[in-house]
């Protein structure tokens, strides 16, 4: 499991011009099963999103596709974690620890 966190590095106005394609992106991976939540940082200066994923490398090719990195106005910090307990709600994706 992982934790996409953004951080804009630019200002709201170029953010939101790119909004769009970046919400299609978004539904694009909901759909295929590997978003599971996501929103914006209080205050909005980015976003959080929690992915369900194979692998370090794979997630971070996912996360260059997204149009706020294309047009150069956000960083991500990937952090990669065991998801050993969960609602009832994210069971399928509870993971165990290494033998």
């Amino acid at each position: 499991m992982f934790v996409l966190e953004l951080t804009y590095t630019a200002d709201l106005e170029r953010v939101e011009a790119v909004l769009p394609q970046h919400m299609a992106w978004l539904e694009r991976h909901y759909a295929d099963g590997t978003f599971l939540a996501s929103g914006r940082k209080v205050p909005r200066d980015g976003g959080v999103i929690l992915a369900a994923g194979g692998d370090r490398a794979a997630v971070e090719a996912l996360v260059a596709e997204d149009p706020f990195v294309r047009a150069g106005l956000t960083e991500y910090r990937v952090t990669e974690f065991l998801a050993t307990t969960t609602a009832p709600a994210l069971a399928p994706y509870r993971q165990r620890l290494p033998a």
